[in-house]
This record gives structure tokens, sequence and C-alpha cells, in this order.
């Protein structure tokens, strides 16, 4: 794991410039680093190395093939690098004066020279960002992973396109504008982070997963993100895997033998850990006790040779402590494994570090457990697999369940009679509690009182599912003058609601969300953090099971319950789904409610001239009161005036 920049430009030859750009992002490299430049075109490199795999000089980056054509810049892992060595010897591939190494960068860089870039990603099976120069086309390639497990910005500065691992190496560069984009704004307030391709910046953009984009020194500089197939004025966006097309193209050709699909899925899931479970440092594994990580580790431990070492935290807080689950199944499949207690102070410690660990507002709070669960296993291993990505192929959503129960019960329903609904769902939220067992967290009242506003202006089943991830859903944006949130873009023809919203989740959730905040949270203490449920086989084996076999009778993710059940007894795993959470919610009328007055003041929200000040502190109101649940959407905001703070204001202007 590594952390990338570099320039294409005037500028490109400036080794000072390229040097800058690498400091910044030290935490994601810090067992070496290189610089390479090629001045008379114009292009530079810069690279920070985390060394994962050949710890030796021979993995240093950047790296140019034996043929000299080719020169890499790459942050990532390509499990599946020693198959590929072996095709390219095969194919009397092989670097003519032998390998220099074993890294996977090499590989990779052969094999670019070799197949072409496109076939060779075709091939490859891992994470990466990475940037290529051809010095024989002078052309610069970016290129971000399939599912967006790595991140990838880039964007003009001056005459320069710049790219980057993180926001924080652009900003590291003279004239950098720093100028906030305020429907970047408005994504945050809807979804809790930036939609791709926007960054916080305007004319700063996230590459899009499964994407190439091809540059030249001609490339004109631009204010807008380019369309995926679009081509022209030096510039050109390509897609080389679409995972719409594979989950239509396993809608089409189904496994229909239950016993089959479950042998399918556990073989791809038992292939792809045991690929990534190879390094040349210690590894290990997440563990919460949830199904996820429960069954990557459960299989970790049948390919491994030792116990495996599994990580865990808890917390003192009544429905937020997962750790004794953990406990219970790391004793069930004789793990090596440790446990980590918090405090609510050591907790709300993380607050002040994530405006810079995350460069621009993030607002999934789950980033602090995170983050403690990162640090707590550097300390042993420098590469950990994690469960994530099982929800979004597999059904494990509670929407993926409730959406469509929902919309089946209100579709029959005249929309006057639905509208009736509307003043119930505006009732104090506590009135709710008094009719349901809502637990600690009170999910069950929320639920209850969201199900009435989604019943009142709902009109397709889209509609629903845009009411679970956009916490304005049928509300007007709390920023001022912003258009409204595009919904994901996806065709997914005669598909059933819950694909579609598993989609949707797969291309907007689960990169700009989850997979953004594993990768900071892990790479802050320099963990590299692997994903064995993105092995895109899986995802295509994942794509044929039925939807019947991922969600029946109020349940969802029964391919992967029933996985685990063949190695851990149903009883220390079978309970509702509960997510990787703190109690912001709560901490908000507690002991963070100083902070939050602070930064919601209705003085500080005014000057600041981006938001709708009235309907934030009608929020921040109800949520004081108990009246409405405003967690997501207060912490939305709160991120967003807690990033401002910290960052340098020579470095940022407001949005227009």
């Amino acid at each position: 794991m590594c952390g990338i920049a570099g320039l294409l430009g005037p500028s490109a030859g400036d080794d000072r410039l390229l040097e800058a750009m690498a400091g910044p992002i030290f935490h994601r490299g810090p067992d070496a680093g290189g610089t390479w430049t090629d001045r008379e075109a114009g292009i530079g490199f810069a690279h920070r190395r985390l060394s994962i795999v050949d710890l030796s000089p021979h993995g240093a980056q950047p790296m140019a093939s034996a043929s000299g054509r080719f020169v890499l810049s790459y942050n990532g892992e390509i499990y599946n690098h020693r198959d590929l060595r072996a095709e390219l010897e095969a194919a009397g591939a092989a670097p003519p004066g032998g390998w220099r190494g074993h890294s996977d960068t090499e590989t990779l860089a052969e094999g670019i020279a070799h197949w072409g870039l496109a076939a060779t990603l075709e091939r490859a099976a891992g994470m990466f960002a990475l940037a290529l120069w051809d010095r024989q086309a002078r052309t610069l390639s970016l290129v971000r992973d399939r599912f967006g497990e790595k991140p990838l910005y880039y964007g003009w500065i001056g005459k320069d396109l710049a790219f980057a691992s993180e926001l924080k190496s652009l900003r590291a560069l003279p004239g950098f504008a720093g100028e906030i984009d305020r429907q970047a704004v408005a994504g945050l307030c809807a979804r809790s982070y930036i939609p791709a391709p926007l960054s916080i910046y305007r004319g700063i953009f996230k590459l899009l997963p499964g994407c190439i984009l091809e540059l030249t020194p001609a490339a004109a500089p631009r204010s807008t993100a380019p369309s995926v197939g679009e081509a022209g004025q030096g510039l050109r966006l390509t897609c080389y895997y679409d995972y719409s097309s594979v989950v239509a193209a396993g809608i089409a050709d189904p496994i229909a033998d239950e016993a089959e699909a479950l042998d399918a899925a556990e073989d791809a899931l038992r292939q792809a850990i045991s690929d990534q479970a190879v390094a040349d440092v210690p590894v290990g594994a997440f563990l919460s006790g949830g199904f996820d990580s429960s069954t990557v580790v459960a299989l970790y431990q049948q390919v491994s040779g030792a116990p495996v070492r599994t990580y865990s935290i808890g917390f003192t807080e009544a429905g937020f402590d997962e750790a004794p689950h953990a406990r219970a199944v790391a004793a069930h499949l004789g793990t090596e494994h440790h446990e980590l207690y918090v405090t609510p102070s050591q907790a709300m410690d993380v607050l002040p570090l994530l405006p810079t660990m995350y460069d621009e507002p993030f607002a999934d709070s789950s980033q602090i457990p995170t983050y403690l669960v990162s640090r707590f296993a550097r300390q042993d291993v420098t590469v950990a697999l994690t469960g994530d990505g099982g929800d979004e192929l597999f059904g494990g959503y509670n929407r993926h369940v409730i959406g469509p129960a929902l919309w089946r019960r209100l579709a029959p329903v005249p929309a006057g009679v639905r509208a009736l609904g509307g003043p119930l769902g505006l009732l104090p939220q506590r009135w709710f509690e008094l009719l349901v067992r809502s637990g600690p967290r009170g999910t069950g009242a929320a639920r209850i009182a969201k199900g009435l506003r989604v019943a009142t202006s709902a009109r397709s089943p889209d509609d629903v599912y845009r009411a679970f991830i956009d916490e304005w859903a049928f509300e007007r944006s709390p920023v001022l003058g912003a258009a409204p949130v595009p919904d994901v873009p996806f065709d997914l023809v005669g598909a059933s609601p819950a694909e579609r919203m598993m989609l949707g989740d797969a291309l907007g959730y689960l990169p700009d969300d989850i997979l953004c905040k594993v990768d900071r949270a892990s790479m802050a203490v320099s963990l590299e953090t692997r994903v064995p449920f993105l092995d895109h086989r899986l995802a295509a084996v994942a794509a044929r099971i039925p939807i019947g076999m991922k969600i029946a009778d109020g349940r969802g993710k029964l391919v992967i319950r029933k996985l685990l059940d063949r190695y851990v007894p149903r009883q220390l795993t079978d309970r509702p789904k509960a997510g990787f959470g703190v109690p912001v919610g709560e901490w908000l009328r507690g002991p963070l409610k100083g902070w939050a007055d602070d930064l919601l003041s209705e003085d500080r929200l005014r000057r600041g001239g981006l938001f709708d000040v009235e309907a934030i502190r009608r929020r921040y109101a109800q949520h004081q009161s108990g009246h409405r649940d405003s967690t997501v959407a207060l912490w939305s905001i709160l991120m967003f005036e807690s990033w401002l703070e910290a960052q340098a204001p020579s470095s940022l202007s407001r949005a227009a």
C-alpha cells in the first residue's frame, strides 16, 4: 500500500514540487519514497511506499518496465500477480535480464508492456490506483480499481494536471485555489459523503471506479469532470469494468440450485482470502462478530497454517458494544484474538483528527471506531482483512429488506390516502417509542417516523431508496442555491427493487462512503486493509445468485448466513444488524453539545453563506428536544464546519 502523486505540465520537472506533494501523504508510505521526472515531456511522479510484498529496493517506485517504455507509480496490491508472472514467463515475455525482484509492481509493469494496459487490468485481481506514463505514445493513464478501494483525485492547477491519492498533496501546490464546490456540500448533506466525481473543491475530481483517464500534454484545463466515453482535446475517459453489466449478466444467467450457489460463493471467497492473506509482513483481520467479518475470519482460519490474528474494539455504552460477540466467535474459531475497550472520551478524542485524516468533509460517524480498531491492529500487523462489501453483494442492509417490503404495501394505496400519514410523521419521536421496543439506539421509533414520511412522498421504488440514502429526501436541500443531488446512475432493466438498491449502493455508497472511510482511517496509521468480498470473481458469482436466495422472510444476506453456519453456530451470530457505530446522537445532547452549539450557531452559519440557517437550526432544536432524531443530518454539517475550521485560510476560498 502506498501513496502516489504527480504532475503533467510545465511544472512537472520541478522535483521540489513533487517532493512537496509526497510529504503530506508520508503516512500512506512511511517505508520509502521516490520521484521520477521527464522534463522534456513535462511529466513527473512522486511516490511513498508502504512495503508489503518484496520489502527490498527491487520493489521501489516509481518503476520503469524492463524496456523502459512504461513508468509506473502505483498504490495497491495485485493478489494474483504470481499467476500473471507465470503467464508472462510461459509467453516468453519475462524481462530479458530476469526479474529484478518478486514485487507485484514489477509484474504489473511487465504485464502492461506485454498485454497492454486494458488487457492487464482485466487479468488483474486486486485493488489499485495507478499512474502510467507511456514514453512512446507520450500519454498519461490514470486508473482506479473496479470498486474504488483505492482513491485517486485529479484536476488542473494553473496549467498543470495534478493527481494524488489524497487532496492534501494537491493543496501543497502553489496556485491551488481551494474554492468550495457548493454542489459537493449539498451531496455531503444528503449522503454523508461527497459523491464522485465531485470533491469538496471546484475543479478537483475523484476518478470513478473501474475507469481509465488518458491524457496527453495537450489536454486542455477544464473545470468540469469528463463523462465516461468522452474523448477529445487530449483527454479520454473509458470504463474497463462496469459492475452494472456484471449484475445484468448474472440476473440473465442465474444459478438455479441453492447448494450449487452456496458452494460457488464459498469457493470464490475462499480463493480471494487465500490470495489476500499473502504478504511479506504480518497479516490479521478485523472481527466484529457479525456475519461478514466472521465469515471472512472463518475461511481465513481454514486456509491459514496458524491461528489468525483478529482485532475488535468494545464500547462501554449499552447497545454499542459488539466486543462480546466478536470474542465468542474468535473463541469458537480458535483465533489469536485481541480486544480493546474504548471509553467515550477516548472516542471523542479522535474528532480533532478527522479533518486532516479525511481531507474533505466526511460524515459517516463509524469513521471513529474504524480509526480506533485500525490503530489498535497496527501495533501487531501491517495488513488486515475486512468484511466490507458483503452487504452490497448479498443484500445485507436493512433498506434492501425493508425498502421493497414498504413499497409493496404503499403501491396499492392511493396517493391521497397516503398523504394522510404526513402529519403523523412529524409527531415527536418519543411518541413512537411508546409503541415499539426500540432498544438503546431508538432505531425502531425512528424507522416508524421515517416510514410515515416516505409513505407521504414516494412515488416509485427508487423514491423509497432515495429516502433511505438521502437525509433531506423530499425536503429542500439545506445548501442555498444547490441543485438536487443526482441519483446514482445505473441501468438495470427488469431487476427487482432490492437488486436496484443493492446496485445503487455498490456504485455509490460503497466507494464513496465505506471504502473511503476504511482507506483513510487505516492509512492514517499506515495499515493496509484488504477486502475479500470485493474480488471481482466473487462479485460475478454473487451476481448470478437469485435475489430470493439472498433476501427472504424479512431477512437479508441469507447466502452469507448459510455459509457461516458451516463454521460457526448460529446462536453466536444471529442478531439484528447493528453496524459499527458510536452514540453520536446522544453525545450531541451531552458531552458534545457545547462543540455542536458553537459550530451550528446562527451567527457562524450566516457568516458562511452556504446554508439555510433556519432549516438547520430547526433540525438541531428538534434533535435536542427529542422531537426528531437528526443525528445523520447534523453530523454532516458539523463535519463540514469542523473541516472548514481546520483549513489554513491561505488554501481555501468560499463557494461562489
